[in-house]
């Protein structure tokens, strides 16, 4: 038997079998007249060799290199490398593998990454844009993970079902003043989430928003948030749009002596990893990555194969296409754990 060799080519496989390149490549691609059993002895002597399709020749034949391009906003946040994996794993069920590039939060750089995934030709891009930008026209099949308020989006959470999610519990639990928790007014996604929450204010509940880069520009990067204030003066549960500040608001709270969930409650979005491991676990909101990331790499697949079928809708344009779905948004979970807990029936001394 034959020592297995990666990269072992059509003619090596033509001359063990005494045919000629072009059956050889015909029957492993299944065109041409080759009959089933040449194609399977082909086949279980390409097998033998260790043969590896040239992805340049599919390029070739098929005009598709079998690469995606996914954009990440900011690669350091924990949340993107889990969205990352969900992708890639979708894109690998689909035959397909992934370059990753990260805008690091940068409109200009975000540009920059799409043209480089670009010249590297790959068949399309997932992008999750930069705050408040929007994709569209960039020269080749894309799908949008942003928001479903986000003009062009492909797919992404239910940020304002999620939103509604949080304050029907923090509600049932007996808060009603609330205090809503942002990183950056121009998101797409936060606003969505601050704004299914201001829905689901229960009857005599009060709400205001803090965001936290228009107290820093004031006050200074990392600077105390000002949460004793808001307790003293009555709001009892602070919903944060994120994870990473529910953490800082947490932390803030701890050190105040004010007792997470005694005295206040806290929660966040998007369950991190580490989200169930800090003290007290934190109560947040699930996205289902791995169901987002099928439906988007399913419609960008379809545009790219120039598939119209299953609902797809293809907007046009002249210089590229945007993968549209049917199902736009897939609904979020609460998680809840020891962050949230009854409004306190007496103010702190």
């Amino acid at each position: 038997m034959a020592t297995a060799r990666t990269g072992s080519n059509l003619s090596q496989i033509a001359a063990s079998l005494g045919v000629s390149a072009a059956t050889v490549s015909n029957a492993l691609s299944g065109k041409g007249r080759v009959s089933a059993e040449l194609a399977e002895k082909i086949r279980a002597t390409a097998a033998e060799l260790g043969y590896t399709p040239s992805l340049t020749g599919r390029a070739l034949r098929t005009g598709r290199t079998g690469v995606l391009g996914l954009v990440l906003p900011n690669i350091a946040n924990p949340l993107f490398p889990q969205i990352a994996q969900a992708i890639e794993y979708a894109a690998s069920n689909a035959g397909y593998g992934v370059l990753i590039a990260d805008s690091r939060g940068d409109v200009t750089l975000q540009t920059d990454a799409i043209n480089r995934l670009i010249e590297r030709d790959v068949d399309g891009i997932v992008i999750i844009p930069r705050l408040g930008t929007r994709i569209a026209d960039i020269g080749c099949p894309v799908a949008v993970i942003d928001s479903p308020s986000t003009p062009g989006n492909t797919v992404s959470a239910d940020h304002w079902q999620g939103g509604q999610t949080v304050i029907e519990h923090l509600a049932s639990l007996g808060h009603r003043k609330f205090l809503l928790i942002g990183n950056n007014p121009a998101s797409n996604v936060q606003n969505d989430r601050i704004g299914g929450m201001k829905s689901r204010l229960p009857a005599g509940g009060h709400a205001e928003v803090f965001w936290i880069e228009k107290h820093e520009q004031t006050h200074g990067k990392g600077s105390l948030l000002g949460l004793k204030d808001y307790v003293e003066n009555g709001f009892t549960a602070f919903a944060t749009v994120s994870d990473l500040p529910a953490l800082r608001a947490l932390t803030e709270l701890q050190r105040a002596g004010i007792g997470v969930p005694e005295n206040v409650s806290v929660t966040g979005f998007d369950d991190l990893v580490w989200s169930s491991v800090v003290t007290p676990g934190l109560t947040t909101v699930r996205m289902d990555m791995a169901e987002i990331a099928d439906i988007a790499i399913a419609a960008l697949v379809r545009v790219i194969e120039a598939d119209t079928a299953s609902g797809l809708d293809i907007i046009r344009t002249v210089t590229g296409t945007v993968a549209a779905e049917g199902r736009s948004s897939v609904p979020m979970q609460l998680v809840v754990r020891q962050t949230s807990g009854p409004q306190p029936n007496a103010p702190i001394a």
